[in-house]
């Protein structure tokens, strides 16, 4: 039978367990430390789950921000007494990108009863429930300016339609701003590090890819007239800008708009939109043909510039390195 002191751990005995376990977790602290910055995993997990937002999502973005574009455009037009014809169809514009936004993003839920459940909560710090919320007022202010004008055309033009019509179209302006922008925002308040770290200037970006969008589709509708002119000079240049801040950044975080399928796509998008638009319409803009041109191209930009984000933001989350980097940094600053 063995003595009791062998039976009992002895004080030099338990000391020497607790150094072993100390040694071994320093060993193991180092190894995830070495993991983290070197590999492309966590524990071998992603550190963030990449966006799930299907092709539906980034069309929404590019139609939406045309649509609320236009409700501007056409409250402005209706103030300097421009065209009839061309504040109608910037109506219309509008109010087709208020019924197929909600059918994106439907699609993209996966049932109807998803989309409405999300009405269900007014959320200020939520991006999302007030994107929601603005489609939904962006909606019925554009149908409410669409019936006043088409009122006011067909000749029913009493004081109380006009003050309809002129409430209608200031409305929709206001939400069609806030939901050509609020896409930016949206995106920008996530923890995906190259949406985050450019949350500032994605708002501005997408309103200018907006606003180039809506004068695009009036181009090709034949409006060949000074101002969408002038709007298509000052877009494909403010694209130009940011294109060039995008590409002089060449961070960590900022590898996705640099590399793979997301960089080609950006690059491209970048091209279209900003310096072959702009040239287009330097060298050809006199001409209708040459501003259809530059029209198509600046579309194609902008849409493309689209995915590219997504695009972007799925290969962002798979890079966790960047993403403890920002928070070591307290942030990255845009």
């Amino acid at each position: 039978m063995a003595s009791p002191s062998k039976q009992k751990a002895t004080e030099e005995r338990l000391q020497e367990i607790r150094r072993a376990a100390a040694e071994s977790s320093a060993h193991q602290g180092n190894s995830d430390r070495a993991q983290i910055q070197g590999h492309d995993s966590y524990y071998g997990l992603p550190a963030l789950k990449p966006p799930v937002w299907t092709w539906e999502v980034p069309l929404y973005f590019f139609i939406g921000g045309i649509a609320g574009v236009s409700s501007c455009i056409a409250f402005i037009a209706n103030i300097f007494h421009v065209d009839p014809a061309l504040v109608r169809l910037s109506l219309w514009i509008a109010l087709g990108g208020s019924a197929i936004c909600p059918i994106l993003l439907i699609a993209d839920l996966g049932r109807p009863s998803r989309f409405l459940n999300m009405l269900r909560v007014f959320k200020l710090q939520s991006p999302m429930s007030m994107g929601v919320w603005i489609l939904v007022a962006f909606s019925g202010c554009a149908f409410s300016a669409m019936l006043g004008n088409e009122l006011v055309l067909r000749g029913y033009g009493s004081l109380m339609v006009s003050g309809f019509r002129w409430c209608g179209e200031a409305s929709a302006a206001v939400t069609g701003l806030l939901l050509a922008s609020y896409t930016g925002v949206l995106i920008g308040a996530t923890a995906i590090p190259v949406w985050f770290t450019h949350r500032r200037f994605l708002p501005a970006h997408f309103l200018t890819s907006g606003l180039g969008g809506s004068s695009a589709i009036l181009e090709l509708s034949g409006f060949f007239i000074p101002a969408t002119q002038l709007f298509g000079f000052v877009t494909a240049g403010m694209e130009i800008i940011f294109e060039l801040l995008f590409e002089i950044r060449k961070t960590s975080v900022d590898v996705p708009l640099h590399q793979g399928r997301s960089g080609i796509a950006f690059r491209i998008a970048g091209v279209l939109e900003g310096p072959t638009a702009l040239a287009i319409r330097l060298v050809w803009g006199s001409a209708p043909n040459g501003r259809r041109a530059a029209a198509i191209c600046f579309l194609a930009g902008a849409l493309l510039s689209r995915y590219a984000w997504i695009w972007a933001g799925r290969a962002s989350a798979k890079l966790p390195a960047v993403q403890f980097a920002l928070q070591r940094d307290g942030g990255a600053k845009p």
